[in-house]
């Protein structure tokens, strides 16, 4: 017996299946019953039950943009957490336009502990950590704007097919919009109202981002947002 339709949103400890079914991935079985393991959607095959997670992890891939946060100066370069099981490293040498002297250079003058860089990576396999670089326009130190974080896997969803709803939240509120691959997103707008607006709809996107008709959605919510606030403006 199945308890949920097939893709439906379950959360851990729900009862899945009761009868003769094999507990696939992110599921537990409990004597003839399975139960989820994970916040997912839950997929039926024709004997094994599983739950597709909603909540992975970031995992690098070479050329994707990434915001992260300085962790560690040492003499050669930066440690940065992008939001990933593994750390990246960004190189003085690649950030130095001249030669770099680590016995001259002082590290900390150009990014310090608790710095947000927009940096993309260069290289990774799992034998090493990825590496980053800077060296590209609009790349570097983040100095404003907001950060919004989300799930990564979510973040397709917030691009849309053929940058449909991205390009509707920069265009309803005249936001500027820097996505990271990592989930990690910058909004930059007018004002704070703007951008608390944003961060509004991507929130909205990433809890109804396994639902169809999200675009029109979001867009009636920014609209109606705008409105109350020009009310109370007036």
């Amino acid at each position: 017996m199945r308890f949920y339709e097939n893709r439906q949103l379950v959360t851990p400890g729900d009862l899945l299946a009761e009868g003769d079914y094999v507990a696939g991935k992110n599921t537990y079985r409990i004597d003839n019953r399975i139960y989820a393991s994970r916040l997912g959607l839950v997929e039926y095959g024709d004997r094994e039950v599983r739950v597709v997670a909603l909540n992975a992890f970031y995992v690098p891939s070479v050329g994707d943009l990434v915001i992260g946060k300085i962790t560690e100066v040492n003499v050669n370069g930066w440690i940065v957490d992008i939001n990933s099981p593994y750390s990246a490293i960004l190189k003085a040498s690649d950030v130095f336009e001249r030669g770099f002297k680590p016995q001259k250079d002082d590290l900390t003058e150009i990014f310090n502990i608790g710095d947000l860089i927009l940096a993309k990576i260069t290289s990774y396999d799992r034998t090493r950590n990825p590496q980053l670089t800077i060296r590209e326009p609009g790349l570097g130190k983040i100095t404003k704007g907001q950060i919004v974080k989300i799930t990564p896997t979510k973040i397709p969803r917030v691009i849309g097919r053929k940058g449909s709803m991205i390009n509707t939240l920069k265009r309803e509120t005249g936001c500027r919009i820097t996505i990271g691959q990592n989930g990690l997103i910058l909004i930059h707008g007018k004002n704070p109202d703007d951008e608390r607006l944003a961060i509004m709809a991507i929130h909205k996107i990433e809890l109804e981002a396994h639902t169809s008709g999200l675009t029109d959605r979001v867009t009636e919510m920014i609209r109606r947002e705008k409105g109350v606030r020009d009310e109370e403006g007036s």
